[in-house]
């Protein structure tokens, strides 16, 4: 079946958002329970880190073995057989005797999360060219509304009845979730033509070679999501310890303000599709470093910290949705790959984030874990930055103006810019 635009009907879009943020959200129950679970398993604070890292790491072997199953396998069977197994796999952690199981189903746990990127694509996919980043850009926030609210979830669920009753519930309610996926999302048959896995494996990186605008998002994707996992992963040690000395439902409390940084970030998807994707990525990314500053000021003031998490994590969604959005308009026939290879950069770097984080904490304390954070996000930008001299790749909508759009076309494209740049370029620059 072709999809049409009727196909993806707004519940129907608010569906594929909560799947999205249950799925995800277990993930990062884990990151306020860290020093529960330390001390459950006899676990040193300074290595904690692994349970989150490892996670990432099944992340990543996720999006690379499966998500790339979603351009040759039936979309709807696969994200329902998925949450099926990621049911178990939480029940594994809840029920874990020892480190050595809990490890094994964290990474488990995140291998199958990435059906939030079969979601995402199969979303996209579904959605019509000119409402394509509106509807990424609500289904990805609900991903990372998800990410933020877990936090919250997890550190109340905790006070009240131990670490492990949050991966019981979360068993349930993602049992329930398949049974909705179910009965909900649309048929819809794949069109591409018949390939092998191998092949389909291997044209991930073809698309890394052949894509620059890729290649560029990943990277930012590395850097945006390090940064972010060097302040939500070790924040629960300075919380917890005195003198602020708070309980995981108030260490959790502050993933509600993540997720109205998040929210407020849902319109860059209606940027992108206008063609200011760059520019909506430079602003998102100097916000990001910015918000080090008040962070650094955590022990000093938690109005600090709120703003500082605020901050951050609308930089981080603009930039997530922003990027998205890109590369999807690249290859529409490819955009579980695309995923695939994009997210595997974020899994990358929220593993070494959530390991350098930790390790920075018992090296150089809070004041380190910002310097650390901080240099990422001006890396980001530099790269940012740097990319703009290029031939990178940017979308533009049904609703783009060209007066307000600077095209950076694909490689085999010429470099077009604004009729009232023209003039102040032309005498510096030639056209390829």
């Amino acid at each position: 079946m072709k999809p049409t635009q009727t196909t993806l009907n707004t519940g129907v879009v608010l569906l594929f958002a909560v799947a999205c943020g249950l799925a995800v959200g277990n993930v990062y129950y884990a990151q306020p329970l860290l020093d529960a679970m330390a001390e459950a398993f006899a676990m040193d604070p300074a290595i904690i880190g692994i349970v989150v890292a490892l996670t990432q790491v099944g992340y990543g072997v996720g999006l690379l073995l499966l998500v790339p199953l979603g351009d040759l396998l039936n979309r709807r069977r696969l994200i329902v057989t998925q949450t099926l197994l990621s049911a178990l796999a939480l029940l594994m952690i809840a029920l874990a005797s020892n480190s050595a199981w809990l490890l094994i189903g964290m990474t488990l746990t995140g291998l199958l999360a990435v059906v939030t990127q079969v979601l995402v694509a199969y979303a996209a996919t579904l959605a019509i060219p000119a409402q394509r980043g509106r509807v990424v850009g609500v289904v990805t926030s609900g991903i990372v509304v998800g990410i933020l609210l877990a936090r919250t979830v997890a550190g109340g669920m905790a006070d009240l009845a131990g670490w492990r009753s949050i991966y019981l519930l979360s068993a349930g309610l993602t049992l329930v979730m398949a049974l909705l996926l179910f009965r909900v999302l649309p048929k819809h048959e794949n069109t591409q033509p018949a390939s092998s896995y191998a092949a389909l494996l291997g044209s991930v990186f073809t698309l890394f070679k052949e894509e620059p605008v890729l290649r560029q998002r990943a990277m930012l994707a590395l850097m945006t999501f390090a940064s972010a996992m060097v302040l939500w992963t070790p924040m629960v040690l300075p919380l917890s310890a005195p003198p602020l000395s708070l309980c995981h439902t108030q260490i959790g409390l502050f993933g509600l303000a993540g997720a109205a940084g998040a929210l407020a970030a849902a319109r860059a998807g209606h940027l992108a599709d206008r063609g200011l994707g760059q520019w909506t990525s430079g602003l998102s990314l100097l916000l990001m470093l910015v918000s080090w500053l008040p962070i650094a000021l955590t022990q000093s003031s938690l109005w600090a910290l709120l703003l500082g998490v605020i901050t951050l994590d609308l930089g981080l969604q603009a930039v997530h949705v922003t990027s998205q959005s890109m590369i999807y308009s690249v290859r529409p026939e490819a955009q579980s790959r695309l995923t695939a290879g994009y997210m595997l950069f974020y899994s990358i770097g929220s593993a070494l984030g959530s390991i350098g984080s930790t390790a920075m904490y018992a090296w150089g304390g809070w004041l380190g874990v910002c310097l650390l954070g901080a240099g990422i996000n001006a890396v980001a930008l530099v790269y940012w930055w740097r990319t703009l001299t290029f031939k990178t790749p940017e979308p533009c909508g049904e609703g783009a103006s060209p007066l307000t759009t600077m095209d950076f076309g694909r490689s085999d494209q010429p470099r077009s810019f604004p009729r009232n740049m023209l003039s102040s370029t032309s005498s510096r620059r030639t056209q390829p």
